[in-house]
């Protein structure tokens, strides 16, 4: 099964962060990212630009609406995902729970809707 593993980050803690040890944090998402590959868990992975670039769409009577930014004020703004396999969601919270921004933020585990096996909402 397919799992999204999103990961949240404070973007003002995580840019101190990683002026202080950008290269450590880094080489520790490479590391993931290649372990993940290498085991057979890895479909896709992307990290996002920064919050203030993000377009909030709404469609409201008829009219598209866009609003600059996320869609929600949080403290903690999504940053990036991986896609991975795992048997089941135990393995899943085991792959993720390995993803440096465990450490800085949190790191969401939802499973992804197959529709091409007939999966429904």
């Amino acid at each position: 099964m397919r799992y999204a593993c999103l990961i949240y980050d404070n973007e003002t803690e995580m840019n101190a962060a990683m002026q202080k040890e950008g290269d450590k944090i880094m080489g520790e998402y490479f590391a993931f990212t290649q372990d993940v590959q290498k085991t057979g868990h890895y479909h896709a992975g992307e990290a996002l630009q920064p919050v203030a670039t993000a377009t909030t769409l709404r469609i409201r009577n008829g009219k598209l609406q866009t609003t600059d930014g996320p869609f929600a004020e949080t403290k903690e703004q999504l940053g990036g995902l991986y896609l991975i396999d795992a048997k089941d969601l135990n393995e899943a919270i085991q792959i993720a729970s390995r993803i440096p921004s465990c450490r800085y933020g949190s790191v969401e585990v939802r499973p992804v809707i197959d529709f091409s096996q007939g999966g429904t909402m």
